[in-house]
This record gives C-alpha cells, sequence and structure tokens, in this order.
C-alpha cells in the first residue's frame, strides 16, 4: 500500500481504537473492573484472533513504545507526590522494593517450578512478575477514586514507582542464565551473585541520585527559562523526563527510579506553571496506560492464553494468595504496620504492564519457552488484575483504611502563570464543624494580602462578597500570599487536595 493511504490507515485504526479504550473506560466503575483491563480486553478484541484480525507481533517495537509510557506513567505519579508523605514512608517501600521483590521472585519461582516450568524458566517467571507495576496502582488507586490512608496509599505508590530495577535486574541475569545454562553463581561459587548484588546497588544509587539531580537541575532550568509560550513548558517537562529515564540508564543506573525521584523533586518545588504541566502529564499519562494496554492487547494470542489456564490460575493464587503475604509481612511487621494494612498492602500488589513487557525480554534473547513464558505472564496480570483489582475498594471499606474526604468541587479555581509569582490559590471544604460556617466573609480576620477568590456552592458559582455567608458544604478558594498561607490554613482548616 502506498503512501498517504498507509499512514492515513494506520492514523484511523489508531484513533478507533484509543478513543473505543476511552469509552469502554467509562463503564469500569459500574463493573467494578480496573479501567486498564479494558483496555486490555479492546486490543484483544482487534488482534489476530479477534473481530478486526489486526496481526501484530513485534516485541521490540512493544518493549520500546512500552518503556515510553512507562516513563510518562511515572513521572506523572512523581510529579503528584508529596515530599513530606514520600519521607514517612520510604524506608518501608524501599525494604520491600528490594528485598520484597526479591522474596517474591523466589517464592513465585518456586511455585513455577513445582507446577511444571524447568528450573530456567521458572527463575524467569518468578523474576518478571516479582514487581508491583506502577501503572495497574496508579490507576486504581487515583483513577478509581479509592481514598485510602495517606501512610498506605504512598506507600504502594512509592513502592510500585521504585520497585521496577531490581525486576529488570533479576530477568537480565535469569534471561543470561536460561540462554548460556548456567545459574549466577554456579561456576564461582558466590562471585557471579555478588556481582548481581553490586549492580542492583549500583542501579539503585545512581538511579536515585542522577533523578534528584536532574530534578533540582530542571527546577533551575524552569525558574529561568523564558519562554515565550504557555504550551511550551510541558513541552521541556517532556524532554526532562525523557532525559531523566535516559542519562542514568546509560551511566548502568535505574532509569525508571530516575525519572520517578525526577518528578518528586520538581513537583515539590516552585516551578513555573506546575498547575498546568500536572494536568498536561496527567492526560499524558491515561494517553499511555490507553495505548500500552492495547498494544499489549493486540500482542496477545487468546488461544495460547487458555492453553495456560490450569498452570497460570495455580500460579495466580500462589502469588497472590502466598508469596505476596508472606514477603509483606516480612518487610513491614518491623515498621510497625497493623494486620489489616499488611493484608490490604499485600492484596493490592497489582501485576500490570511491566510485567507484560518485561516477558519481552526472553522472547527478544531467543531463549527456548520464551513464548510459553510470556504467555503465561500475559495470563497472570490479566487475572491479577481483574480479581485483585476489581475488589480493591470492597476490601478497603472492610478492613476500615478508607479515609473520608470531603467531595470534589463542579468547579476548579487555578492560578496559572509562567512566571514564579509570590501567592498561591488555596482551596478548602467547609465542614459543618468548621469555625467559618454561618460567618460572613468580611467578618473573617484576613491577611491583608489574601483574598477570597470563588465560593463554589453545589452547582452554583458565588462571586464572593464582604456580606457572602459562607455554608456547609461550601468549597472556598482563596488567593494568600506565602507569608499569609499558614493563618489562612488556620483560619480555615485542612487545606483541599486538588
Amino acid at each position: 500500500m502506498t503512501e498517504p493511504f498507509a499512514t492515513a490507515l494506520l492514523l484511523t485504526a489508531v484513533g478507533v481504537l484509543v478513543g473505543a479504550g476511552v469509552l469502554v473506560s467509562r463503564t469500569s466503575g459500574r463493573l467494578g473492573v480496573p479501567a486498564a483491563l479494558l483496555f486490555l480486553a479492546v486490543g484483544l478484541l482487534a488482534g489476530e484472533e479477534g473481530l478486526l484480525r489486526i496481526r501484530f507481533e513485534d516485541y521490540g517495537l512493544t518493549f520500546r513504545l512500552g518503556t515510553v509510557a512507562l516513563v510518562l506513567i511515572l513521572f506523572d505519579g512523581g510529579l503528584n507526590t508529596p515530599w513530606a508523605s514520600v519521607r514517612r514512608v520510604f524506608a518501608p517501600a524501599a525494604t520491600l522494593a528490594t528485598l520484597g521483590v526479591l522474596g517474591t521472585a523466589g517464592l513465585t519461582a518456586l511455585f513455577a517450578w513445582w507446577l511444571g516450568l524447568p528450573g530456567p524458566l521458572a527463575l524467569l517467571f518468578g523474576a518478571i512478575v516479582s514487581s508491583t507495576d506502577a501503572a495497574a496502582v496508579f490507576s486504581v488507586l487515583r483513577g478509581g477514586g479509592v481514598e485510602l490512608r495517606r501512610r498506605v496509599g504512598t506507600l504502594l505508590e512509592l513502592e510500585s514507582g521504585i520497585n521496577d530495577p531490581m525486576a529488570v535486574i533479576l530477568t537480565l541475569a535469569f534471561t543470561a542464565y536460561a540462554v548460556q545454562g548456567q545459574a549466577p553463581g554456579d561456576s564461582h561459587g558466590g562471585a557471579d551473585a555478588g556481582r548481581v548484588a553490586l549492580e542492583v546497588v549500583l542501579q539503585l544509587a545512581v538511579g536515585l541520585g542522577g533523578g534528584v539531580a536532574l530534578g533540582f537541575l530542571a527546577r533551575l532550568v524552569f525558574s529561568r527559562a523564558r519562554l515565550g509560550a504557555a504550551g511550551l513548558y510541558p513541552v521541556l517537562s517532556l524532554a526532562l523526563a525523557f532525559l531523566a529515564f535516559g542519562l542514568p540508564s546509560l551511566l548502568w543506573g535505574s532509569g525508571f527510579l530516575a525519572v520517578y525521584a525526577a518528578a518528586v523533586v520538581m513537583g515539590n518545588g516552585p516551578l513555573p506553571y506546575l498547575s498546568g504541566l500536572r494536568r498536561v502529564h496527567d492526560a499524558l499519562a491515561w494517553f499511555s496506560q490507553v495505548a500500552v494496554f492495547l498494544l499489549l492487547g493486540l500482542l496477545a494470542f487468546p488461544s495460547r492464553l487458555v492453553a495456560q489456564a490450569g498452570v497460570g490460575i495455580g500460579l495466580a493464587a500462589a502469588l497472590a494468595l502466598v508469596a505476596r503475604p508472606a514477603v509483606v509481612a516480612l518487610c513491614l511487621l518491623p515498621f510497625g504496620y497493623t494486620l489489616r494494612e499488611l493484608t490490604f498492602v499485600s492484596w493490592v500488589g497489582l501485576r500490570g504492564a511491566v510485567p507484560i513487557i518485561l516477558a519481552t525480554f526472553p522472547v527478544l534473547a531467543g531463549v527456548t519457552g520464551a513464548h510459553g513464558v510470556f504467555d503465561l505472564v500475559f495470563f497472570v496480570v490479566v487475572l491479577s488484575t481483574a480479581v485483585q483489582g476489581a475488589t480493591i475498594r470492597w476490601l478497603a471499606g472492610r478492613l476500615g483504611l478508607v479515609q473520608p474526604g470531603p467531595p470534589p468541587a463542579r468547579a476548579v479555581l487555578e492560578l496559572l502563570s509562567t512566571r514564579d509569582l509570590p501567592g498561591e490559590v488555596l482551596t478548602f471544604y467547609v465542614e459543618p464543624a468548621s469555625a467559618v460556617v454561618g460567618t460572613r466573609i468580611g467578618e473573617l480576620p484576613f491577611p491583608e494580602d489574601s483574598a477570597v477568590m470563588l465560593v463554589v456552592r453545589g452547582k452554583a458559582l458565588v462571586a464572593p462578597r464582604g456580606r457572602t455567608v459562607l455554608q456547609p458544604g461550601d468549597h472556598v478558594y482563596v488567593f494568600a500570599a506565602p507569608q499569609d498561607a499558614p493563618l489562612v490554613r488556620l483560619l480555615f482548616g485542612r487545606e483541599q487536595e486538588a
């Protein structure tokens, strides 16, 4: 087929698939199914054994596009992660992301071998599914409207954002073992195992250090850049996201950890146009989720997945009910987590795009039986997303881990500027017991350089006047100068998150 018709056909197919995925995702809340699973289903239906018969089996392209998608998803997650929350849960999250991944890989590999997989493939499978997936966790927790207690929610997000390096290193090591027929440590005692351990430390150190350094560099660049159009700032942040992944990776560090760390540093600094950046990267992250799960759906063959059902169900059960709970308990008990919290963190060890993308490693390396491992990983991911992802909201409620929050306002007011201006817009929800209930705005002891900008009352927008009386359920937007923000927060109570 000649141009421009080939390109037109490609863009038409992409538009139809992405649009269908987005529209189908509207039913995820009603069905209690994570949106990622519906994107995957659309890809399966459009694939070679589906309705549209689209033939796609390019594992190399899938790996590259999947990596780009994960970079964008992690960058968006980091931009929206408060540093105060990270500081509180960094130690337990780091323990889960290292020792937890190693323990999960070992236990899962043992079950896979017991269920009939050859030793090299069992080790490969355990390594591939050992980490929780950032795309799946962010989608379920942030996109599914699950308001968890801060300690638990941030722990899950941070763990999923930083645990990929260990899974990548283990997958590469066991892929080499499967190709060469030599396990790490077989020929030189503990020398090879020590080398792998050193590589883990190096990847984590370079990834974390490089990400933090690039995050602060990004702050400096943004503060001094005087771009001519607001639309150029997201382009610059996108370039920094790719740089944060690529540069540490070239230096033998973890690009996934680096891009997440860089985004956390950026999101907690005084960046111009920060609200606009978050909106743009939120859209990019959603597009990435839709695209990567559609692509993975196209890559799968339902007939081959069905053939793996018996072993797949057994391994999914072992992973969710034995391996993950065991390592979570061992890793988190020293940090004082309760039994209810341990149960929930164990259950939210979701698998998603990352394991499927990692499963392309042995396929690209030519490992014998790698296609079977890929199909088995795909089946376990689908089952994990369907069963665990669909029950997260229910389980959080049963365990009493839901943190009641104010309802979202029907309108959002933001201060967007391409310059770092002094002052910010604070959002407050007026609780029935709030001290400002029944008080006229003019009677509030407001600092001279701050003011109420807008009141959202149900479906109505109320222009604030001195005689306007604040009522329970109001969403109040206040402009506050930097020196006045503490007093304004004291006046209205807890600030509402955007």
